[in-house]
């Protein structure tokens, strides 16, 4: 297991890659079983990645598509991944897949984690997981120096867990033994700071660079 890194001549041939690559990995595990999850993230940098996907030719019925984290804000919330997710993503051939919300409309996200874990626990391992990360180094919504995150990285962490001290609401996230198990696991980086970012995390422990929890068994890929 090691890290593989590509690197990609324009940001719009990588997306049209990724894309593939990452239906293909669904569409291989559905001729041999009977399901499929993806989980992605949010923000606006897989957008496009999500626009390729959505046209693919697979058995969208049968893949369980779900966030890496949220905010916790109503899913028509500017700021809310679900939102990003629906409108890119969920749509043409992929608006056939089943997607696990992570925003349940609870007033606080820790009442909603229990019934959230036993949902995502269904659909796992992973089938195929993309990352996103930040400058910061932090992937999903696990942050470096968080109480939360130290949490989230233990073996025995629940699938989902309540994040607070982030920006401006809180959030939910998958936590690192979940999405450590996924068969496949991608990271999405653009430009020379997230590159930087990438090459610092490697020195670094998790707990300081999140995203360092899942180089070992990683496929980068990278453009400028």
């Amino acid at each position: 297991m090691s890290m593989e890194f590509i690197e990609y001549p324009d940001r719009e041939m990588l997306g049209l890659s990724l894309a593939n690559k990452l239906t293909a990995q669904l569409g291989q595990h559905l001729r041999v079983t009977d399901r499929a999850s993806l989980c992605v993230p949010g923000g606006s940098t897989p957008a496009p990645v999500f626009d390729a996907m959505s046209a693919s030719d697979i058995d969208w019925d049968r893949v369980t598509v779900f966030l890496g984290d949220e905010r916790w804000v109503d899913g028509e919330h500017k700021r809310s991944n679900g939102r990003v997710l629906r409108r890119r993503l969920l749509k043409d051939r992929a608006a056939a897949a089943a997607c696990i919300e992570l925003y349940t409309g609870d007033d606080d996200p820790v009442d909603a984690v229990e019934g959230l874990g036993a949902r995502i626990r269904e659909h796992l391992p992973i089938t195929v997981l993309l990352l996103g990360m930040g400058n910061d180094m932090h992937t999903a919504s696990l942050f470096p120096g968080l109480p939360e995150t130290e949490a989230a990285l233990a073996s025995d962490a629940p699938p989902v867990m309540a994040v607070r001290g982030v920006g401006d609401e809180p959030r939910v996230t998958l936590t690192v033994p979940t999405l450590k198990q996924a068969i496949h696991t991608h990271l999405l980086i653009m430009g020379p700071e997230k590159r930087e970012a990438l090459e610092r995390a490697q020195g670094l422990p998790p707990q300081q660079a999140p995203i360092r929890a899942f180089l070992n068994d990683i496929t980068v890929h990278w453009a400028e």
